[in-house]
């Protein structure tokens, strides 16, 4: 079976109604994004970061998958799939992709302040007082700015030895993300879906652009498969 790695980002979550945080005047909500996701932010004022995160699970826990979802989980009958996602919601997931890293972290999950390794399953509010086995406050489970992004090296891997790749839902404009396509081995083929792309044939060799929204052109992308 040939490997497809999928990279996506806010867009393709968008459609399924979560915001996309980061508004057109680059607040997120309407905060600073250092003041809600940066270590200082967390130390500066815990209970502004945990109701920032308590919110958006909410907002995660009353949304469906969508047809761009279900399609690239469909894609598993044919190929090894793996999915490397910029996105914190476990959208393709519950849509029934099986091989999905989360570059920015898992917004259903916490994690201990103490031990980095000792994460927890989460589906309600995280509360200042809520602490781990070691008496140390639980935090989101989520990649500030600032911090390392600890399945990098791993998502490099995976794109390193694909067969095709698909971009959905994300310029590839934010790193370390957006270096992950340097590793591509030569003329592998790229499925590029987005409204207002900002690759091209031109800086990119092997890019076929799908100027759609993710519900539109991923199942476009998956019918042109078909022919590879």
């Amino acid at each position: 079976m040939k490997k497809i790695v999928v990279l996506t980002g806010a867009g393709i979550s968008a459609e399924s109604g979560l915001k996309t945080f980061r508004d057109a005047d680059g607040l997120w909500e309407g905060h600073d994004v250092m003041e809600v996701a940066s270590p200082q932010g967390w130390k500066n004022n815990m209970e502004l970061v945990l109701k920032f995160y308590n919110d958006r699970r909410k907002q995660l826990l009353e949304v469906k998958p969508n047809k761009a979802h279900l399609a690239i989980a469909n894609l598993e009958k044919d190929y090894k799939v793996t999915i490397i996602t910029q996105n914190v919601d476990d959208l393709h997931e519950r849509a029934g992709s099986t091989n999905v890293i989360h570059l920015h972290g898992e917004l259903l999950k916490a994690r201990s302040t103490f031990d980095e390794d000792l994460v927890f399953d989460w589906t309600k509010d995280i509360n200042v007082g809520d602490f781990c086995e070691h008496h140390h406050q639980i935090r989101p489970h989520i990649v500030w700015f600032g911090e390392a992004v600890p399945l990098i090296d791993k998502a490099i891997e995976e794109v390193s030895v694909a067969d095709i790749i698909m971009i959905v839902g994300t310029s590839m404009q934010v790193y370390p993300a957006a270096g992950l396509i340097n590793y591509k081995k030569r003329n592998t083929p790229i499925y590029f879906i987005d409204p207002k792309p900002s690759m091209s044939k031109k800086t990119m060799e092997g890019v076929e652009i799908i100027a759609e929204r993710a519900t539109v052109g991923v199942p476009i992308a998956v019918e042109h498969l078909s022919r590879i």
